[in-house]
């Protein structure tokens, strides 16, 4: 297998940021404070816990999701970098997947590199966007996952309808997604370099299937 060209940036800008901050931007305009005075009421106010917190939140008039931001900025709930700027998310997205590769997984890294040179190489619009468990892959929308476990990588992919793919090795499975209208449909597991071979003639097809918007 070739060896693939590094990317100037390790990690790109994970989607969920755009919508936290279109959430936040409209915090005042939605609800009537900012959120830095709903979390000085939630902090004078409201139950320490963060379940607790959320649902008293919730009482006062907030949505589920604007309950939760302010419950983590108030220091009830854990919060990521997810809900912070863009800068915030690039800093800490190393870190995740630093995290996931700890210890007994370290080995599977250059595994999980040389998945994301492979999803990379697919085309120039491919994002590569770590989650604190996952690392997905995006083109218009995730078509591919990578998740770690203590011998192997689960790549999981978005493939569609199972009758509709065809896989003579039998190494793909069905995850159910499609039956509860996931993304994700099937996965495979990943052991050695040997199965990036396999794995990358499917990644091209999740990543086609993507086409369009």
């Amino acid at each position: 297998m070739p060896t693939l060209p590094r990317p100037s940036a390790p990690y790109d800008l994970h989607p969920s940021v755009a919508y936290v901050q279109a959430v936040l931007a409209n915090f005042k305009a939605k609800t009537g404070r900012t959120v830095e005075a709903w979390v000085d009421l939630a902090r004078a106010q409201g139950p320490a816990e963060p379940k607790p917190l959320v649902a008293w939140l919730k009482t006062q008039g907030l949505g589920t999701n604007q309950a939760s931001f302010v419950a983590q900025r108030a220091g009830a709930a854990p919060g990521h970098a997810f809900d912070d700027t863009p800068e915030g998310y690039l800093a800490a997205a190393p870190g995740y997947v630093d995290a996931q590769y700890g210890g007994r997984k370290a080995a599977l890294r250059p595994l999980f590199e040389r998945l994301t040179d492979l999803a990379r190489s697919l085309g120039e619009d491919v994002r590569v966007c770590p989650c604190e468990t996952i690392v997905p892959f995006y083109r218009h929308h995730v078509f591919a996952e990578v998740k770690p476990f203590a011998s192997r990588l689960d790549l999981g992919l978005a493939l569609g309808d199972p009758a509709s793919v065809k896989d003579a090795d039998a190494r793909l499975k069905d995850t159910g997604g499609f039956a509860k209208k996931d993304r994700i449909t099937h996965k495979m597991e990943i052991t050695s370099e040997a199965d990036l071979a396999f794995a990358s003639a499917w990644l091209k097809r999740a990543y086609e299937r993507d086409a369009k918007g």
